[in-house]
This record gives structure tokens, sequence and C-alpha cells, in this order.
């Protein structure tokens, strides 16, 4: 079973990460016109006005302007989620705020982004959640947790799935084989070999009946029937027949189908809206966002719009 991430949004009119004919990173805007220069070896998408890059084997953070706001310091960062962004020195975890300070000291073996108010992270082996000051409010003593998300966090305990909310109180008692953060109102769980949704009180509104199924998202959700994938609502209704081999997550409108080897994207009534012709879509959670999306074809990594259009390498600068 996929289990996907779920990020922070991405602002709309951020300057978009690209990569140079010389492997180096820059930013392009919706002209395709330069807007930072192409100078890191690796760059990733703004996240609540800053940009993670790489330079050397230290990462950093800029501004849409260019200007680097954080020195690069860190062995590994994250993007900003709630004023804070995760980052590692050496092996161990903390945050960092937007003027560079370190406001939580790295000393987790594991950390994700806040939400909701609260961050996951993992002390001696074990999963808790701390809040923006760095108190732990919720101990560690999960064997596996993920983020908050409609104020329910997916816990483990005794080797069972359930959910707490905030204050560390068990809402839906640990039962599932597996289960996925809450999305539109329901999460994914697994009884028996066997995917269905739960509402949150813990009843089971969609039975356990899928071998794969992957979250809510834009108020449908992928589930296999048979061999093939199609999409189902939140009655558990068949809206989009199964007749994929794989499909990914809707965002703006549009998903990813996997058909006789190559991918295209459909909209929510099923339409082919860009033919197959990528050998994959990119990266851990594929999705358009500002209207573009990136893709893989013929080994190369390429950007798309809506309309499939392929979008051209950078020939104008607008730097400041």
């Amino acid at each position: 079973m996929l289990a996907l991430v779920m990020g922070a949004s991405v602002c709309s009119g951020d300057p978009l990460p690209w990569q140079a004919a010389d492997g180096k990173w820059g930013y392009v805007d919706a002209d395709q016109c330069w807007v930072i220069a192409p100078q890191f070896d690796r760059a990733k998408d703004f996240e609540e006005g800053l940009a993670h890059v790489l330079l050397g084997n230290k990462f950093g953070y800029v501004d849409p302007a260019g200007v680097m706001k954080i020195a690069p310091q860190f062995d590994d960062a994250w993007g900003f989620s709630q004023g804070l962004a995760v980052i590692a020195v050496g092996y161990k975890y903390g945050f960092v705020n937007k003027a560079g300070a370190l406001v939580i000291a790295p000393q987790f073996e594991d950390a994700w982004r806040f939400t909701e108010g609260l961050a996951r992270v993992q002390i001696d082996g074990k999963y808790g959640f701390i809040d923006q000051t760095g108190a732990v409010v919720i101990a560690a003593q999960y064997a596996d947790a993920q983020w908050f998300t409609e104020g329910l966090a997916k816990v483990q305990i005794d080797g069972k799935y359930g959910f707490i909310d905030p204050k560390g109180a068990v809402v839906i008692a640990p039962q599932y084989d597996y289960a996925l953060p809450f999305s539109d109102g329901l999460a994914l769980a697994e009884v028996g070999g066997k995917l269905g949704f739960i509402d949150k009180s813990g009843k089971m509104v969609i039975a356990p009946q899928y071998p794969n199924a992957w979250w809510f998202s834009e108020g449908l959700a992928g589930v296999q029937i048979g061999d093939k994938n199609g999409f189902i609502d939140q009655t558990g209704a068949v809206v989009i027949a199964p007749q994929y081999d794989y499909v990914v997550l809707f965002s703006e409108g549009l998903a990813a189908v996997l058909t006789r080897g190559k991918y295209g994207f459909i909209d929510k009534k099923g339409a082919m809206v860009i033919a197959p012709q990528f050998d994959a879509p990119f990266g851990p959670k594929p999705r358009f966002q500002n209207g573009r999306a990136r893709v893989e074809r013929d080994g190369k990594v390429i950007w798309i719009d809506k309309t499939g259009r392929i979008l051209g390498d950078p020939v104008c600068r607008k730097l400041p």
C-alpha cells in the first residue's frame, strides 16, 4: 500500500525550482523567466515565503527575491510549516524559525513538520509530540505515529493503530492493522488484510474490501477493485470505473493514472485530459501546483501545464 505524505501547501505565484543545463538549480516565474539565477546544488519549493536550497553540502533558505535569509549551515532541511522548519545538525533534528534562530535545539532522533500546533518527534526510539516551544506535550510512547490532521493523529499501540487527540487521549481505540491520517473527514484503515474508511467516531463507513486504496483528496479516493484501480466518493460509490493499472491523488482537479505502461491525467468525471505519454509522475506526492506538474519522459524530468503542454527551458532573465 502506498503511504503518501501530506505536505504544506505551496503559495500561488511563488517561483518554481528549475534545473539548468549545467545541473545547477534556480527559480523561474510563470513566464518561464529566471528570477533567481541557477546557482544551487538542489532547490525545493517555497513554503511560507522561504525555500531550502543546498550549496555544497549545507542547506540554507532563500526568499523569492533570491536573498539568502538563513545561511547554509544545516546537514539537512525541510520546508516551513506554521513558522518553523525541521533541520538536521549531524544526526539530530531540531527546528529553526524564519530569522534563522534555532528555537528548538537539535536533539531528536527524528522529527516532522508542525501541523495543528504540534510536531511528531522521536525520543529513545519512541514517538511523541512537542509544541512550538519544544515542550513534550504527548510523551514519546508510540512505536509509530503520524502528524495531526483534522484534530487527530494516528498512533500505534501494542501492534494496532488508533487515533489520539491533541491532549494525548485515545479517541479511536487501536484496532486496525494499518491506518493513514484523516483527510476529508475520513481515514483509511486496514482490517483483515482489506482496506476501508472510518469516520472520526471510529465507525467503519466504507467497509474493508479493497486490496489497495489511497486517502481522500478533493472528495475522491483511489481504490483497487479486482486487478484495476478507479475512484470512489465519500459514500463508497464508484464514480470512476476501475480501469487503470495505478492511480494517484487528485490535485487541482486532475489525477495521474497509469494505463498501458504510460501515465496520463484524468478529470473528476474520468475524462482523459492529458493523454498517457509519461513514464512517471515525479515525486513522492505527484500533483499539480499552481497549474504545473513535474513528470518524467524518456528519462528526463519535465514540467507540464494542465493542458499537457511541455514547458520549455527558461530563455529570459528577470533578476534583481
